[in-house]
């Protein structure tokens, strides 16, 4: 009888066999999933779990500008490459690689398909506020936005010096042309 008892105690003592066991994992994990949807608007969750355009391009190009803002001591770091087609200044192909949390990743992604297709003199317009405002980026997240922005500008600078005799602007959305000889009008 002793015996009986023994293995019977063995067998419910088993962490394999508490009936407990699974259910706290769920009761654990759940509710992390769902504070992790309640903080992230639904398109920060989209951009960052299926975020378009990540990749590189070479950027000894003349028709790639290449970004690269942010700090690794602060955690967040951007790089965004523009092609460029030099016929109209018009942003072709846009890659991005994003280390950072979720809503920089979801800026990144977001900011890729927006530039797609404008010209650089649009594309130079973009502000952070616009990015904020389309992914609901909470005011402690402003920061992602504001490094995409920064981004856009700095490639587009890098393909400015890259190409220099293109047509310029001055990343408010004034349009400037390069400087060229004086002509003295005598």
């Amino acid at each position: 009888m002793l015996r009986g008892t023994l293995s019977g105690a063995r067998r419910t003592s088993s962490i394999f066999t508490r009936p407990h066991t699974q259910p706290i994992f769920s009761q654990v994990a759940v509710p992390i999933a769902n504070t992790c949807q309640k903080q992230y608007h639904e398109k920060v969750l989209d951009h960052y779990s299926r975020p378009r355009n990540v990749g590189s391009m070479s950027k000894t190009d003349s028709d790639v500008g290449t970004g690269l803002v942010g700090a690794p001591a602060c955690g967040d770091v951007m790089k965004l490459q523009i092609r460029v087609d030099p016929t109209n200044n018009k942003i072709s192909d846009v890659k991005f690689k994003t280390f950072g949390c979720g809503s920089a990743i979801a800026s990144s992604s977001y900011l890729t398909e927006l530039v797609r297709g404008m010209t650089l003199d649009e594309a130079s317009r973009i502000r952070n506020s616009e990015i904020a405002k389309e992914l609901c980026l909470p005011p402690v997240k402003i920061h992602c936005s504001m490094l995409a922005e920064d981004a856009i500008k700095s490639a587009i600078s890098d393909y400015y010096a890259k190409n220099p005799k293109t047509p310029t602007t001055d990343l408010s959305g004034k349009g400037t042309e390069p400087p060229g000889p004086e002509i003295s009008t005598g």
